[in-house]
Parts: C-alpha cells; structure tokens; sequence
C-alpha cells in the first residue's frame, strides 16, 4: 500500500479496468490510480483485491485508446472533492474538478468521496421547510428540507412541468 506504486494494465472491460502491481505494493480500496491515455489523465478507483496482485478498478472517463501494458501510478489516497462556502453553487466532476469556468475554486478543505454518514447527534432535527417558490406547494403541501417527495399523476397532467420549475426554482435561489 505505498503511494507512488507504479502498477500496469492487464485488462480492459469497458469502464473496467484490471492493473497489476508489483508483490506487497497493491492500493488500498478506494485509492485513485492515474495514468495517461492519449495525452489526456485518466483516474481510475481501486473497487477490489481480486488475487495475482491485480486491483479491479473502475475508470472516472473514457478508456478509448487504453491498451494492456499502460503504466498506472498510484496516489496514495481517495478522490477528494473541494468542501466550503467557496464549493457552494459551482459545478464539478466526480474527481472535483470544475466545470462552470469560473475559474479555481477556493477552498480550505477537500474531503474524500468515500466517507461515513454524519452520526445521528451531528444531524439537525428541527423540521425547515423548503421553500419552493410556487405558492399553491408552499401553503397546501409544503416539502420537508432534505426530504422525499412523490409526484403522482396520470399521463399529460404536468408532473414534469412542475418538476423542472422546482428545479428551476431551487436551483436560482440556491
């Protein structure tokens, strides 16, 4: 499990891709592996030990061009994502890198993708209401922030609509 490993690819099913690494050096479940692909960063995520020093992984983006024998470095660690005020209503990747051009996002904290719930203590309890922006849900039947809602209809009475306005709603009040 030491990062800089330097493994290979000895297999490529779609967006799964098999790599071997050298005796004892094998990523951690969850690690980021990186290598390139037609001058392009592929990431790829260690899923499972499956024997032989082989890792499966799965590739975050096209293995388009991707051939048995590529050389795959090992990061160390997780995929981590930008956390903050500075994160709040931009656009990212699953890698956390963003897509809206506004430029570096400036953040002081990056999590990892893969990390335990909240404890029930840390989790708020009050009820909020989300407020939708359409008044006749906000007053006859107002959403729960953070919870389900159903939206039951026959065929052509306008779920979707109301939908994409509540999507609209939230999305430029947010």
């Amino acid at each position: 499990m030491a990062a800089g490993a330097t493994g290979k690819v000895v297999q490529v099913i779609g967006t799964v891709v098999d790599v071997e690494f050298p005796q004892d050096k094998l990523p951690a479940i969850f690690n980021a592996l990186e290598l390139t692909v037609a001058k392009e960063k592929l990431v790829l995520e260690v899923e499972q030990h499956i024997g032989n020093n082989w890792v499966r992984c799965l590739a975050l983006g096209p293995t388009e061009g991707l051939q048995r024998g590529a050389e795959v470095k090992d990061t160390g660690q997780a995929i981590a994502v930008p956390v903050g005020p500075g994160s709040l209503g931009r656009l990212f990747n699953v890698l956390g890198d963003p897509l809206d051009n506004l430029g570096a996002v400036k953040v002081s904290e990056h999590w990892p993708i893969h990390r335990p719930a909240p404890a029930y203590e840390e989790q708020e309890t009050t009820a909020q209401m989300l407020e939708t922006g359409i008044k006749v849900i906000d007053l006859i039947s107002p959403f729960a922030r953070g919870g389900k809602v159903g939206a039951y209809g026959g065929a052509g009475v306008g779920k979707t609509v109301v939908i994409q306005e509540l999507i609209r709603n939230i999305a430029t009040q947010h």
